[in-house]
């Protein structure tokens, strides 16, 4: 990486960040000054005081292996609702794998405790309503920071309706569905542990929330073929056009060689003394 661009990214992001706690007027989040008392309450309050506590807890007593069994059976009751958005998506290979993991998962994962479709090289395929949504030119609408839920937006928050309506979700008991909820949110939180320092850290912590959300929406809604994707594969072509250049020019010298050697042999010929 050249120090030039590096440290030109770096002075970039800097007024950037800077711009973002002297812009309050982001179009994205009209209602920031209600968003930014609930965030205060939401990180200072409930999760330092509640969800922060509960969450090391859970993770020192629980073992792992405990742990990434109910994780499992949590997103083993998503599957038919990525089925559903994969082939709304059009993406009807992915759908089928959701299925099929379904299937497996249920039955021979022990409902959904070990995922043996994994093992079998059938990945996740997550996709929900609200990505679905967002592929067919729907926007998030505005930002909105709900009390213990967090970051969330209307479209999202509708589409997590609508995948709560598909089966088995829909007849799945009370109980059930708030032991998933809860399971999925501790897991949820675990994974952010690593990352408090960051946010601590941060100029404006509401605004690297709201910036992290919303390049998160976009990066699934592109299935990552966004941004530094697309920068990604055009290096790749490049590559590729390169390596084709010097197998061409490898395959020219060969033949200037090849050419070299037969004039030689037949100089030889010519000059080589009658008996």
């Amino acid at each position: 990486m050249l120090s030039g661009c590096a440290t030109n990214n770096a002075n970039q992001q800097s007024d950037n960040a800077q711009q973002e706690v002297v812009d309050t007027s982001d179009p994205r989040d009209p209602l920031e000054s209600v968003n930014r008392v609930m965030w205060d309450f939401n990180w200072e309050v409930l999760d330092a005081y509640f969800l922060r506590p509960v969450t090391v807890g859970y993770v020192t007593v629980m073992p792992q292996f405990a742990r990434t069994g109910l994780l499992n059976a949590a997103e083993n009751l998503q599957e038919p609702a990525n089925m559903m958005n994969n082939m709304l998506q059009g993406k009807f290979d992915e759908g089928m794998d959701s299925l099929a993991r379904f299937v497996l998962n249920s039955t021979i994962g022990l409902l959904g405790t070990i995922d043996v479709a994994d093992k079998l090289g059938i990945t996740s395929q997550e996709e929900e309503f609200g990505e679905t949504l967002g592929t067919m030119g729907v926007g998030t609408g505005p930002f909105l920071m709900l009390p213990a839920l967090g970051p969330n937006d209307p479209r999202s928050f509708s589409g997590e309706v609508v995948d709560g309506m598909v089966y088995p979700m829909a007849v799945i008991d009370g109980n059930l569905a708030i032991a998933r909820y809860l399971i999925s949110l501790l897991e949820t939180r675990a994974a952010l542990i690593e990352q408090e320092q960051q946010i601590e850290q941060s100029i404006d912590d509401y605004a690297f929330v709201k910036n992290a959300y919303f390049e998160n929406l976009a990066f699934k809604v592109t299935d990552g073929k966004s941004g530094d994707k697309a920068i990604d594969e055009e290096q790749l072509d490049d590559f590729a056009e390169f390596e084709a250049m010097l197998d061409y020019e490898e395959y020219e010298e060969v033949e200037e060689e090849t050419e070299t050697s037969t004039d030689e042999e037949a100089t030889e010929e010519v000059v080589e003394p009658q008996p």
